[in-house]
């Protein structure tokens, strides 16, 4: 080799070996930084697999990983961006190793745990969303972020104090932290620091106080958002100074005050919503001035006067409501005639003169709500055109003459709502093209005609009110044809002819009303066939014939036949469930012997025939020859009985504060493999007492064995047959997760023990009223959740699977108790009931269970059936929802909480406020979802009520686990 070739060679392998190291520390960067995203994705669960590219050995590892991003040159990730993938788990604090990183997406999974503090080493960082999931505790001190342009953590579970550092982070553009469980405070002041904000978010943090003059020195704020608060004062005057907005939400606090005038300059406002207020005064005349409107929403508040005019105008406006107000004068004339309307709500104000014609011009209008004004004249043609149209009710006003034809036939309405106005003419025919319709509400008006056969082809109505009308002729046989009906009322009309035998074939109805009309003939036996039904009205008719036989089948708890030409005895059960006020008016109706002295004077007793005087008598023989029979048996058994007594008395004085016999006989009934000794079990300690209830003491136990804990049941003496028979024949047969596990029986003279399960939490009543770090409940939403499910499955498998089935009875919060999971499990049988012994026999028990939890029906009734549960559990989910007790003295005098439900359910303003506030600021929608589960279950009429089988499936469908999130539709229903 020459000289020149080996100094070239030299070079050449120097040049190699130099860019070998500048490669290498690169190497081992990029090495770290997969390691990092490996420890990220093994503190996740990811169900949907979308991290399944991240592998150690990928070839371009991790510039190719799902979701993450890589700086051309340096290779080093620069950004992560995984929403909407399903993530659970907790974020590594590893995710600090990438230094390089600028963007860090993370929304709308169910990550848990806290933001890890080494995130702040991420000093490139300039986005961070970590929007939509179920982080915890307090937000670390992200300051040292200086480079954060957008910061969003809304919809989250974090708590302490509303972070002020956030008022360093100067070169924020975006700030949300809406929608989280902060401690109750005042804006912070710092944050009109943040000069460069175009967008804030800080609704649902628990603000209370004013906002800060600083804020409205944000020149550059296009969102406002500070609804759901707690914020009080004057409207913000200063507001107005804010040129660029195009969104103020201040829905939800406690403003008062009117608008100021000087809202009108901002010429950019496409949304404004001030709903939920205490806002008061006239509108300033210059709001219909703001042409880009879209959104207007302030119901809810005290604003009176005309609305202006100029609204009429308006080129863009989509969702308006401005219901529960005190508006007056006529309506804007015009409104809606440019507009692409889609909801407008008006509801439960003053208006008066016409109504308004152009609402639909655009025919996209959904929602038409219009009811409680004092609106006169006719509903206009236009309307007939409106197909769009989900919702229309324009019910309590003074609207006068015919409905248009083709307003009875649109083909999307669910609800179409005339009542209560002075409208005339008939049903149109047309009525059969609305064939989504599910409730058509035209009582308290003046409609004449007859009923339609077209109305057969409303397959999907739920409810038919066309009481107080002039509505003659005769109930058209298609009526068959709805079978998902469940009330009819056309009481106070002028049908003529008879009730057609198809009506029985709507197998699901529950009310029926056909009072105070000219029907005649028979009733039908069809109508037995109606097993749902509960209330059955068909007085003031000229109603002829017997009552059949056959309606004794069905479970009702209202009835009336009065005031009609029936004749006939009158079924026995039937008079039981309707006394003499039910068939009153019908000359020829009679009542047997038997109910002269109970039900009182208004009906006559039958006289009975000579057969039914000989039947009488042969049964009066029977009944004493088997009568006698008895008495010598029961003689019988009493002597021996009162010997076994006598022999046994000495061994059944010890009650269960006396002590346990040291008797090595225990008789031992086992129904689990477990070990344990007698004398263990009968040696229980106050110190490990868990409760004591009506049938016995709880105590903890460990045993000695097996190292195992279980709960051992004492039983009170005097009802220890009973109870223990109960629970063993339940306990001891049935097989569920969320059933109490029943080990043992151990009984001994006047001693009886039941060896249970134990169950770490306690009971749902103790677990909903405890309070974890921070005054949080123990009990977040997620859990309620699953324990409300649990608890469901558990009494459905009773209700379904059992054969015969098995009714509780008792069902109550602080019977459903809680593992070391918060898994649930339906406890104490002692009052349970098998299905069938409740159908045969009527004993002085039927009124067993808890106040507060006792179905209403039980008050009259002497049959315990499923439904009976399914109230008791419907009261639990109240509690669940709420977090109140049964019956709370808030409730007033007498009424418990499903009568405290009840009077809040006619707003989504007053819906909220039952909810259980420590809980709800981030599941709305999904704890109604189970109130609205509730109020099926706690329906008065049993009839009405969902099964087990149903209610399990319908919070599935509300698991808040699997519940999209949807933006909310605010309307009045």
């Amino acid at each position: 080799m020459s000289k020149g070739s080996s100094v070239t060679f030299h070079t050449f392998l120097l040049l190699v070996i130099f860019l070998f190291l500048l490669h290498f520390p690169l190497s081992i960067a990029l090495t770290v930084e997969t390691k990092a995203l490996l420890e990220l994705k093994n503190q996740l669960q990811d169900p949907s697999n979308s991290l399944g590219t991240w592998k150690e050995d990928s070839p371009d590892s991790p510039c190719d990983f799902e979701g993450v991003s890589c700086d051309l040159n340096s290779r080093r990730v620069t950004g992560i961006s995984l929403e909407n993938k399903s993530l659970s788990g907790e974020i590594s604090s590893s995710i600090s190793v990438l230094q390089n990183l600028t963007s860090l997406v993370l929304a709308s999974n169910s990550l848990s745990g806290e933001i890890p503090s080494q995130l702040i080493k991420c000093s490139n960082l300039q986005t961070l969303n970590l929007t939509e999931n179920n982080l915890n505790g307090t937000i670390p001190d992200l300051s040292a972020l200086t480079n954060l342009q957008v910061l969003d953590l809304s919809e989250n579970y974090f708590s302490g104090k509303l972070p002020d550092w956030a008022g360093k982070l100067t070169g924020l553009t975006s700030l949300s932290l809406g929608q989280n469980n902060f401690d109750e405070g005042e804006i912070p002041e710092n944050l009109g620091n943040l000069k460069k904000l175009t967008y804030i978010v800080l609704a649902g943090c628990n603000l209370i106080g004013t906002i800060p003059d600083s804020i409205f020195q944000l020149k550059s704020l296009g969102n406002f958002d500070f609804s759901t608060n707690k914020l009080s004062g004057s409207f913000p005057k200063a507001i107005t100074t804010l040129p660029n907005l195009y969104k103020i939400e201040l829905y939800v606090n406690n403003f008062t005050g009117e608008i100021p005038s000087e809202i009108a300059s901002l010429t950019l406002l496409r949304e404004f919503d001030i709903s939920r207020n205490q806002l008061s005064g006239k509108l300033p005349a210059e709001l219909g001035n703001l042409k880009n409107l879209v959104v207007f929403q302030l119901y809810g508040n005290n604003f009176s006067g005309e609305f202006p005019q100029g609204f009429g105008d308006l080129k863009h406006l989509e969702a308006f409501s401005i219901y529960g107000n005190k508006f007056t004068g006529t309506f804007p004339a015009n409104f809606g005639r440019f507009s692409p309307l889609v909801s407008v709500d008006i509801s439960e104000n003053k208006f008066s003169g016409g109504f308004p014609q152009y609402l639909c011009e655009s025919r996209k209008l959904q929602f038409l709500l219009a009811l409680d004004n004092n609106f006169s004249g006719e509903l206009s043609e236009s309307y007939a055109e409106c197909k769009t149209l989900l919702r229309l009710r324009v019910n309590k006003n003074d609207l006068y003459g015919s409905i248009p034809s083709g307003v009875w036939g649109l083909p999307s309405a669910n609800i179409i709502d005339f009542s209560d106005n002075r409208f005339t003419g008939g049903i149109s025919s047309e009525i059969g093209l609305s064939a989504n319709l599910g409730q058509l509400f035209i009582q308290n008006n003046k409609f004449s005609g007859g009923l339609p056969s077209d109305i057969g082809k409303l397959t999907s109505l739920d409810r038919l009110d066309a009481n107080k009308n002039s509505i003659s002729g005769k109930i058209p046989p298609q009526i068959k044809n709805l079978k998902k009906l469940t009330a009819l009322h056309l009481e106070e009309n002028l049908l003529t002819g008879s009730i057609p035998k198809e009506l029985g074939e709507c197998t699901k109805l529950v009310d029926v009303n056909l009072a105070s009309n000219s029907l005649t003939g028979d009733i039908p036996s069809s109508v037995a066939q109606m097993s749902s039904l509960n209330s059955l009205n068909l007085s003031r008719n000229k109603l002829t014939g017997v009552i059949p036989e056959n309606l004794v089948k069905l479970k009702l708890s209202s009835i009336d036949f009065s005031q009609n030409q029936l004749t006939g005895m009158v079924p026995n059960d039937l008079v039981m469930m309707g006394g003499n006020q039910a068939f009153t008016g019908n000359g020829g109706l009679c009542i047997d012997q038997k109910f002269e002295n109970q039900i009182g004077s208004g009906i006559s007793v039958c006289n009975g025939s000579r057969n039914y005087k000989k039947h009488a008598e042969n049964k009066l023989v029977l009944y004493f020859v088997i009568a006698t029979a008895l008495v010598i048996i029961l003689a019988g058994l009493l002597l021996v009985s009162y010997r076994n007594y006598k022999y046994n008395e000495s061994r059944m004085q010890n009650d269960l504060e006396g002590g346990v016999e040291k008797d090595p006989c225990w008789k031992l009934e086992s129904f689990h493999q477990t070990e344990f000794d007698a004398d263990e079990i009968s040696n229980l300690e106050e110190a490990n007492l868990l409760g004591s209830g009506s049938t016995g003491k709880v105590y903890r136990l460990d045993l000695k064995k097996s190292g195992a804990t279980v709960a051992v049941k004492q039983i009170w003496k005097g009802k220890e047959v009973k109870v223990l028979t109960s629970e063993m024949d339940i306990l001891g047969k049935v097989r569920h997760k969320n059933i109490l596990k029943l080990y043992a029986c151990l009984m001994k003279g006047g001693s009886h023990f039941l060896v249970l399960e134990y169950m770490a939490n306690g009971n749902l009543f103790q677990a909903l009223r405890r309070e974890i770090k921070g005054g949080r409940p123990e009990l977040d939403w997620a859990r309620r959740h699953k324990i409300a499910l649990g608890a469901a499955k558990g009494i459905a498998y009773l209700h379904h699977d059992c054969s015969p089935a098995v009714i509780h009875r008792d069902i109550k919060s602080t019977n459903i108790l809680l593992d070391e999971e918060f898994e649930p499990k339906i406890a104490d049988f002692g009052i349970a009931k098998i299905a069938e012994e409740t159908s045969k026999v009527l004993d002085s028990n039927c009124f067993a269970g808890t106040h507060g939890y006792i179905a209403p029906e039980l008050a009259y009734s002497l049959k315990v059936t499923e439904k009976s549960d399914v109230y008791s559990f419907g009261v639990v989910l109240l509690e669940l929802v709420t977090g109140k007790s049964p019956v709370e003295a808030e409730f007033g005098e007498d009424r418990d909480i499903v009568y405290w439900v009840s009077t809040h359910l006619n707003s989504l303003e007053d819906t909220i406020k039952v909810l259980d506030h420590r809980v709800s600021n981030l599941i709305e929608d999904e704890m109604i979802k189970v109130l609205r589960i509730a109020v099926l279950c706690t329906t008065k009429l049993p009839n009405l009520r969902p099964n087990m089988r149903e209610v399990v499936k319908m919070l599935v469908d509300a698991d808040p686990c699997y519940a999209s999130n949807t933006e909310k539709i605010q309307e009045k229903c």
